[in-house]
């Protein structure tokens, strides 16, 4: 790996000796009440708006809002919207980084996609340009998430699909494979020019492993993935669990691979807000532009929440404050307890 990565990857192992494996989570009655509280504090925020360079998502109501906390041993606490399903979009992303690095380790990752933080907007095309050496720079932006699609292993667009599919729902514990949201796929994918190009490019370079249309499809058909608030936490204490789901008990990733996994969402996670999200924050995390946010805490629980409306950077403004906000107030940043 990097050194960024490794780093925050080792820094991040270390965190559970720090404030993890052996701290005692809070009492229910508190998870409950801070979420509670950080509802309550931000469900009246009016700052930000829906995403609009997907034509659909300006109708999703901006006043939902929904927050939870779920435990590793599947406890959950919630409040708000958490029940709305909504698109998954950018929070997809790490989860199919897993499925490549169950298929083929966590080398594949660094080699053909990359792992380092781009500096620059998730959909950037000048990125491509700019970091000869990987070009799509690492899996949590576009770039790096369309090939990150391409490499899964499959043999026709149809079991691509449906091993992405499967393997998102597996981290929700869903029994049956979640609904991809049709009108947003029919937005998404008639409007997806910047998109197109960034294929193209990839595919010029050689860092494109798949049909350039056919990985269009199949990432666009991911991101229109319908999930809710409350199928977010799960995915992300499937991840504080060490690739278990802790409702089905089913392994969905080597626990091996987790840290590498949380190092890139530690790095890359919160768009071009990254840094300042994990110095006031400190979690490894993953928002999208549906207005869905998951933080993780290494061994112990997650936290997710949901909102439409975005800052510029294109985060979930309500979602934002209040994980931090429980983070902070729960003093469990990776790196030691939150500044306030």
């Amino acid at each position: 790996m990097k050194t960024t990565t490794a780093m925050v990857a080792t820094l991040a192992l270390g965190a559970l000796a720090f404030n993890g494996a052996g701290a005692a989570d809070p009492k229910p009655r508190d998870f409950q009440r801070l979420v509670d509280a950080a509802h309550a504090r931000y469900k009246g925020l009016q700052d930000g708006k829906n995403a609009d360079y997907i034509p659909i998502l300006t109708k999703t109501p901006s006043e939902l809002f929904g927050v939870v906390i779920a435990t590793k041993d599947g406890r959950i606490y919630s409040a708000g919207d958490v029940d709305y399903r909504f698109s998954i979009q950018s929070v997809s992303k790490p989860f199919t980084a897993a499925l490549v690095m169950t298929q083929q380790g966590t080398k594949v990752l660094d080699d053909k996609i990359g792992v380092e933080p781009t500096g620059m907007p998730f959909n950037s095309r000048l990125a491509i340009e700019t970091y000869k050496d990987k070009r799509s720079v690492n899996p949590l932006v576009n770039a790096g998430a369309i090939a990150a699609v391409s490499l899964v292993q499959a043999t026709s667009e149809e079991d691509r699909w449906n091993k992405i599919v499967q393997n998102i729902s597996d981290f929700a514990g869903s029994p049956e494979p979640l609904p991809v949201l049709e009108d947003v796929y029919e937005s998404e994918y008639s409007t997806a020019f910047g998109n197109r190009a960034i294929a193209n490019l990839l595919f010029n370079y050689e860092r494109l492993y798949s049909d350039p249309e056919e990985a269009m499809r199949v990432y666009t058909r991911q991101c229109s993935i319908g999930v809710t608030a409350r199928d977010l936490a799960i995915m992300g204490a499937t991840l504080a669990n060490q690739g278990v789901n802790p409702l089905t008990n089913k392994r969905v990733m080597n626990a091996k691979d987790v840290p590498e996994l949380l190092a890139v969402m530690a790095t890359a996670g919160f768009y071009d807000e990254s840094g300042e999200w994990m110095y006031t924050a400190g979690l490894p995390a993953k928002t999208g532009v549906g207005g869905g946010i998951v933080a993780v805490v290494p061994g112990r629980f997650a936290i997710a929440a949901f909102s439409p409306r975005l800052n510029e950077a294109g985060n979930s403004v309500r979602s934002l404050n209040a994980i931090r906000d429980i983070a902070g107030e729960l003093g469990v940043g990776v790196f030691g307890p939150n500044p306030d």
